[in-house]
């Protein structure tokens, strides 16, 4: 990767919202709680929600990763709540797309995401940029199956 591509790749946009993760820590009482890991990386997420009529009322989140899957955390954090499984299935499977595929921007509340387009030439990022909206979906199943 050259200092170029560093640069292009880690822009102000991003490392502001890496430095500016909204919903940081956990919450005393959650509905599930589960922790994911990207094995390439190493980059983990814990995700705390509480939930209700199948939306997430509370959100936290606690986030070791690179400043690409921070931004991610921050852009989910922000537009999480009040989210149901069904909407962060489809961030989840628009994000993919997203990046892989190079498809279009996820879906207002997601549109955030835009910014991680430069991450789709980077296959190594992918999975941390993934961590929340997957563990997320993990502690909405787990939630679910609980009720």
């Amino acid at each position: 990767m050259s200092e170029t591509d560093l640069i292009k790749l880690y822009s102000q946009r991003i490392l502001a919202l890496a430095a500016d993760i909204p919903h940081v820590g956990r919450l005393p009482s959650p509905t599930a709680s589960v922790t994911r890991r990207a094995p390439l990386c190493g980059s983990t997420i814990t995700v705390d929600i509480v939930t209700a009529d199948g939306r997430i009322t509370e959100y936290a989140q606690e986030i070791r990763a690179c400043a690409l899957g921070q931004a991610s955390a921050a852009i989910f954090g922000a537009a999480v709540p009040g989210c149901t499984r069904d909407q962060v299935a489809t961030l989840r499977d628009e994000l993919t797309a997203m990046l892989r595929e190079d498809g279009p921007t996820p879906q207002p509340p997601f549109d955030g995401y835009e910014v991680l387009r430069a991450a789709r030439d980077y296959r190594n990022r992918h999975a941390s940029i993934l961590l929340a909206p997957e563990a997320t979906l993990e502690a909405m199943d787990t939630a679910l199956a609980d009720a």
